[in-house]
């Protein structure tokens, strides 16, 4: 409900929008996701870019929000994509990143109520769909997908 009505918000108060999201991948391999309050499974870390922010300052802020992540180099975009889920004028911007700290573990808040790092061949059952195609696409070479 909570969900519907924020998009229901954004449909009205802004033209387009746009988000990011990260493919954190740690020295051995695994895969950081999270867990959210108010959508089912598992999913790569990232949000919303507010008005007047970049994709970089937006997706260092979720970073840092959903997994105590800060990037070293600066991340490269992947790839954008349309997501059709909940609007007609989203789109993602996926970034991979390899190089990054994290000085302690996030703490889990009232939205996200779950995290971890997880080998690509063993995600969590109910990991999103959207986020297994992007793990395929980055790590196994798939076709990169135009939409989310």
């Amino acid at each position: 409900m909570i969900r519907r009505l924020m998009h229901i918000y954004w449909r009205h108060s802004r033209g387009l929008t746009l988000g990011v999201r990260a493919l954190v991948l740690d020295p051995q391999g695994r895969v950081f996701l999270v867990k959210h309050s108010y959508v089912k499974g598992w999913h790569l870390p990232g949000g919303g870019v507010e008005p007047g922010e970049t994709l970089l300052a937006a997706l260092a802020r979720e970073l840092l929000e959903e997994g105590n992540i800060v990037a070293g180099k600066t991340p490269e975009l992947y790839a954008m994509y349309y997501n059709d889920r909940d609007s007609d004028r989203d789109h993602v911007a996926l970034y991979v990143i390899e190089d990054f700290k994290q000085p302690a573990p996030p703490m889990k808040t009232a939205e996200i109520i779950d995290h971890g790092f997880f080998p690509p061949d063993k995600l969590p059952e109910d990991t999103s769909p959207a986020t297994r195609a992007r793990l395929n696409e980055v790590l196994n070479g798939a076709k990169t997908a135009e939409r989310w």
